[in-house]
């Protein structure tokens, strides 16, 4: 969890030194495993039952906004366009923040007891789920990367399950899609097509517990550390720099 914190922290900063000559609010890019995230001007941050809001538009003086109640078994949150995906150990909430301090819940997309990171893109939103964790009913086997038709918000649905060894956290840009197998590498997909997903290639020694890809970078967090990768070429992980972290 330090590792995630982390990391999502340090890349909420890059962004925001890219975008502007000083440090201010604005959209981080977090991990798919991230438990907070800014869209705007707004902090939101998920606990185990619940989804809290500040604003920080003074940046030195946060102001708690609306909690909201979101059941049991909330584990990761992730912001795309004026949505939050919110994902938990029975589903997943979309969220409309169109008013920011406001959150309102606009659909559940509901699958087995099972731990499910979430990131979207276009109409689409990719879901993974895995076994071997205290986050799933262990009678139930499922390690499956789960494609959403998100076209219609309030009615998403599920168009296809492509078998995974044991997924974590996941990325996505463009055509492009990287999934993190935890101690079994790190897989990049082609979702040019979401109804037949190809696997590109398959890191096997490249141990993924989360991913955030932007602008050809790849940011992997692993069981050692934070490492940060050129997918210029994506049929080879070209290492940039990295950070150790004690496991």
């Amino acid at each position: 969890m330090k590792i995630h914190l982390l990391l999502v922290s340090l890349i909420g900063v890059l962004t925001a030194c890219a975008n502007s000559d000083s440090v201010s609010p604005g959209t981080g890019i977090g991990g798919s495993t991230a438990r907070f995230t800014i869209s705007g001007n707004t902090l939101y941050m998920v606990s185990n039952t619940a989804l809290q809001t500040y604003d920080i538009t003074e940046s030195s003086n946060p102001k708690k906004g609306a909690k909201t109640s979101l059941g049991f078994g909330v584990e990761t949150i992730f912001p795309y366009r004026n949505n939050l995906f919110i994902g938990t150990q029975t589903g997943m909430y979309i969220y409309d923040i169109s008013q920011p301090n406001s959150p309102k819940q606009v659909s559940l997309y509901s699958h087995i007891l099972s731990c499910d990171p979430v990131v979207a893109q276009g109409n689409y939103a990719y879901v993974t789920l895995r076994t071997g964790t205290n986050c799933r009913n262990q009678s139930v086997t499922a390690n499956s990367l789960d494609v959403i038709d998100i076209s219609n918000v309030s009615n998403p649905k599920l168009l296809k399950s492509y078998q995974m060894t044991n997924p974590r956290g996941l990325g996505a840009d463009s055509s492009l899609l990287f999934v993190g197998e935890g101690d079994y590498g790190l897989r990049v997909m082609d979702i040019s097509n979401p109804l037949d997903v190809k696997e590109l290639e398959y890191f096997y020694n490249t141990k993924t517990y989360d991913v955030i890809p932007t602008r050809k970078r790849l940011i992997v967090t692993g069981p050692t550390g934070i490492y940060q990768y050129s997918y210029a070429d994506f049929s080879q992980l070209k290492l940039l720099s990295q950070i150790p972290v004690q496991p």
